[in-house]
C-alpha cells in the first residue's frame, strides 16, 4: 500500500453513534469521523453541547442528528438509539465516552458512589454495545465499537479505586465481546488516555510543571484529538485485523510506570530507601475532585 494513500481511514457512507458526545475527546472525534465522510448521531445530556457537535458536523458536510438524552438510562439508550436508525439508515460503529469516578479511600466510599462509578463507566458500555451489536447481527452488517477506558483500569488507583475498577471491568468486557462478536465481523476495542486537557481538565500551569517533573516521559499533556487520531485508527479498515485491544494514548506514562518510583539521580544510583509516596508524585492533587473523561 502506498504510504500517502490514505482511503483505508475512509469512513464514506458510515454512521457513527457517539454517547457523551458533548466537548472535549467526543468534539475532536465527530470533527474527525466527519471529515473521513462519516455521519454523525450525538448523544449527550447536555442538549446545547449535542447540538454544537452536530453543527460542526454539518460544516463538514456530513449528515448529524442531536439527541439530548441520560444514555446511563435503558429506557433513553434504547429510544436514541432507535431514532440515530431512522435518521441515519444504520448504525455501523459506535463510539462511547461517557466517564466520571469518585475520590475517596475505600474505607470512606459508599456504597452508591461505587455504584454510581460502575453505572456510569462500564454499565452504560454495556447497554449501548448490546443494542448496537444486536442491530448489526440482524442486518448482517459488519461494524466497529470503540469505547473510551482508561490507564487507571489498568494499574492500581488508589483513592480512586471504584473508578478505575469499573475501568478494568470495561477493558475486560471489550475483550469478551470482541471474541463473540468476531464471528458477526464486528470488531470491538478500547483507547485508554493517560493525562489528556480538556474542557472540564484544561493543562493549568501546576497541571503542566507536575506531568514534566516525572508523570509522563513526553513531559505533555496530550490532546483530545491524540485520542480522536486512536479512536478512528481504530474504526477504520486500517484496523480489520485488530479486536479485543486496549490502544494506550499516554505518551509512555505506562511504560515508564512512575508510579512509586523516582527519578533516577544523576549519578545512576538509585537509593531505595527514598522512594516517595504515591502522593509524592503530584498524581492524586492532580486529580483530586476533578471529573474525568475516560
Amino acid at each position: 500500500m502506498d504510504p500517502a494513500d490514505s482511503s483505508l481511514f475512509n469512513l464514506e457512507g458510515k454512521s457513527a453513534l457517539i454517547v457523551g458526545g458533548g466537548e472535549g475527546i467526543s468534539l475532536s472525534t465527530a470533527r474527525l469521523l466527519a471529515q473521513e465522510g462519516c455521519g454523525i448521531a450525538v448523544a449527550d445530556i447536555d442538549a446545547g453541547r449535542a447540538i454544537h457537535v452536530a453543527a460542526e458536523v454539518d460544516l463538514l458536510g456530513q449528515p448529524s442528528v442531536s439527541f439530548a438524552a441520560d444514555m446511563l438510562d435503558d429506557v433513553q439508550v434504547a429510544t436514541v438509539f432507535e431514532r440515530a436508525e431512522q435518521e441515519l439508515g444504520g448504525i455501523d460503529l459506535l463510539v462511547t465516552i461517557i466517564g466520571q469516578g469518585s475520590f475517596n479511600p475505600i474505607t470512606d466510599m459508599t456504597t452508591a458512589q461505587w455504584d454510581r462509578d460502575h453505572r456510569m463507566n462500564l454499565r452504560y458500555f454495556f447497554l449501548n454495545a448490546q443494542l448496537v451489536a444486536r442491530s448489526m447481527i440482524a442486518r448482517s452488517a459488519p461494524g466497529s465499537i470503540v469505547c473510551i477506558s482508561s490507564v487507571e483500569g489498568m494499574q492500581s488507583a488508589p483513592n480512586h479505586a471504584s473508578y478505575g475498577a469499573a475501568k478494568a471491568g470495561l477493558i475486560n468486557l471489550v475483550r469478551s465481546m470482541a471474541v463473540e462478536l468476531a464471528p458477526h465481523h464486528i470488531r470491538v476495542n478500547s483507547v485508554a488516555p493517560g493525562s489528556i486537557a480538556t474542557p472540564r481538565i484544561p493543562a493549568s500551569p501546576e497541571r503542566v510543571k507536575r506531568t514534566a517533573e516525572g508523570l509522563i516521559p513526553f513531559k505533555r499533556l496530550g490532546t483530545t484529538d491524540e485520542v480522536a487520531k486512536a479512536v478512528l485508527f481504530l474504526l477504520s479498515d486500517m484496523a480489520s485485523y485488530v479486536t479485543g485491544h486496549t490502544l494506550l494514548v499516554d505518551g509512555g506514562w505506562m511504560s515508564a510506570n512512575t508510579i512509586g518510583v523516582p527519578p533516577i539521580p544523576e549519578g545512576g544510583v538509585l537509593d531505595a530507601r527514598k522512594r516517595p509516596s504515591w502522593s509524592g508524585l503530584g498524581r492524586e492533587g492532580e486529580m483530586k475532585g476533578q471529573m474525568k473523561t475516560g
